[in-house]
């Protein structure tokens, strides 16, 4: 089941790449081919769309991050919990 999902993922990682290296090839395409846009405009827009493809991906990995983290710590609690109840009941069995 885990090897379904990990293809599974493959799947949609590599389905919005394609999706993404499509927009910006039609993105810069129609910078290109825009006849009333002077190159130092054209160049402005294409740092700012680089600016805010690298901010978005930033985002996600601290949002990913963050989950894990959260994710682990509360492995952690569980843990303790169930050795802490583990413990009472062997203590209350004597």
């Amino acid at each position: 089941m885990n090897n379904f999902n990990r293809n599974d993922n493959g799947l949609i990682m590599t389905f919005n790449a394609a999706g993404v290296l499509i927009a910006y090839g039609m993105l810069a395409l129609s910078l290109y081919m825009s006849p009333d846009v002077p190159l130092s405009t054209k160049g402005y827009w294409g740092i700012g769309i680089l600016l805010l493809t690298l901010s978005l991906v930033n985002f996600v990995k601290y949002r990913f991050d963050d989950r894990l983290s959260e994710d682990r710590l509360q492995r952690l609690e569980e843990a303790r919990n169930e050795k802490i109840l583990s413990e009472y009941v062997g203590a209350n069995e004597d």
